[in-house]
């Protein structure tokens, strides 16, 4: 889409349906995709994505299927690029364990310092939204200074999870959020294969 308000469009796509058994911790755990839910939101989004647009995706396969399925319909973008900083947040030791198996205590410690606690001590939402931040802002420099002027020319497609979109989202709205309580974070991301789009300020 082409902007005239000194803003780009910044499409936040969720990967398909994960092929996991229900109720399991797997945020960094490298999971396929269920391939036809997969086909079908490559299609979805092929029809609406416009010229020009950037294509990134995370470094786990479930975003990477989705990513790959869309430049097969729309091979004149250019080939999508991996950035690991667009992976799902790292549970650490509780990554496949089951939700519902996780002591409360683990919760409680978590959201008592949701912003610096690594829940299951691999990584904090702080961290989430360092990497998160500072990717974004490489790839929409990056995509700036060569993309050709056009409609939609200027887009960035993330292909991603929805704890990098959560992120994402927060740092719209607040460029410097630290959230220091569980409340503090967006509750809303699109369903598996659907997609949120910001409208992102131009890099001077």
């Amino acid at each position: 889409m082409s902007r005239t308000d000194g803003t780009r469009r910044l499409w936040l796509v969720r990967h398909a349906r994960p092929l996991v058994e229900p109720g399991l911790c797997y945020g960094a755990s490298d999971l396929p995709a269920d391939a036809a839910d997969t086909e079908r939101a490559a299609r979805e989004l092929a029809a609406v994505l416009p010229l020009g647009a950037a294509l990134v995706m995370s470094g786990l396969q479930r975003a990477q299927q989705l990513a790959l399925a869309l430049h097969a319909l729309r091979p004149e973008l250019a080939p999508p690029v991996a950035d690991p900083r667009l992976n799902e947040m790292d549970f650490g030791r509780f990554e496949l364990e089951r939700w519902d198996a996780i002591d409360r205590a683990e919760f409680d410690a978590w959201t008592d310092d949701f912003h610096s606690h690594r829940f299951g001590g691999r990584e904090s939402v702080g961290e989430l939204l360092a990497r998160v931040g500072q990717a974004l802002r490489d790839h929409l420099a990056a995509h700036s200074s060569a993309a050709t002027p056009g409609p939609g020319s200027q887009d960035l497609v993330c292909f991603t999870h929805a704890g990098v979109i959560r992120a994402a989202s927060l740092l719209h709205a607040r460029p410097d959020a630290q959230p220091l309580l569980a409340t503090d974070w967006p509750a809303a991301a699109p369903a598996f294969g659907g997609w949120h789009c910001l409208d992102w300020p131009l890099l001077s």
